[in-house]
């Protein structure tokens, strides 16, 4: 019987496994590629052919197959089982355990996100695996709890990640109890928040009162 034909992401992903190693001594470079390349014995075009735009292409991938490998762990482990704090908590957790191996890519990686030029290419990935840690945890919000989840938890898991990448504690344990600290915030003020909404469901009808979603929108459209 034939081997199955090699789809473009696998073979992309296997060349990225190449290169990762020397991404360790060289970052994410043209050397690192070359080097990478001659670990398979390819020729460096086909790693060219793969990611054309070199470091950010290859980070991109690096950052969407560790989402992907985070939403079969949190099924594997049964995540909808547990209570939404810890769900959260054993999402961000599981996500940057998968970036353990490879920490020093991970931090070469934050530093050319951070450049100006890379700003919108960084705000795409967080956001995108915000969404797929509250997709994965079975968020089903549709209203504007959507962006205010995202927002919150774009917030957290940046600060976790920063923190992780100083961390040299044994298995990461200052981490986890930075998260739980981070986690414990956000709950707090999700509670406040209920309780306002509480509160103002008993108070007269402000209806009458200038929009103010409308003043928004005429002063972002002057």
């Amino acid at each position: 019987m034939s081997k199955k034909a090699e789809t473009e992401r696998e073979w992309r992903l296997r060349l990225l496994e190449a290169v990762l190693p020397h991404v360790l001594f060289d970052g994410w470079s043209r050397k690192a590629m070359k080097a990478g390349a001659a670990d398979l014995g390819e020729d460096i075009e086909r790693l060219d052919l793969a990611f054309p735009d070199g470091a950010t292409d290859m980070i991109r991938l690096f950052i969407e197959n560790a989402d992907d490998e985070m939403e079969a762990e949190l099924q594997k482990q049964g995540v909808l089982s547990l209570k939404i704090r810890e769900r959260i908590t054993l999402a961000i957790k599981v996500r940057l355990e998968l970036y353990a191996e490879h920490k020093e890519a991970v931090r070469r990686a934050v530093n050319i996100l951070a450049l100006p030029q890379n700003a919108a290419l960084a705000l795409k990935l967080t956001a995108n695996t915000v969404s797929r840690v509250w997709w994965a945890t079975g968020d089903t919000s549709a209203d504007y709890n959507w962006y205010t989840k995202r927002l919150t938890l774009s917030a957290v898991y940046g600060a976790t990640l920063l923190y992780w990448l100083a961390d040299k504690s044994a298995g990461h344990q200052k981490t986890w109890e930075f998260l739980d600290r981070r986690i414990e915030n956000v709950m707090q003020i999700e509670t406040a928040k209920f309780k306002c909404r509480e509160k103002l469901k008993q108070k007269p009808d402000f209806s009458h009162l200038p929009s103010a979603k409308r003043f928004w929108r005429n002063l972002t459209e002057r």
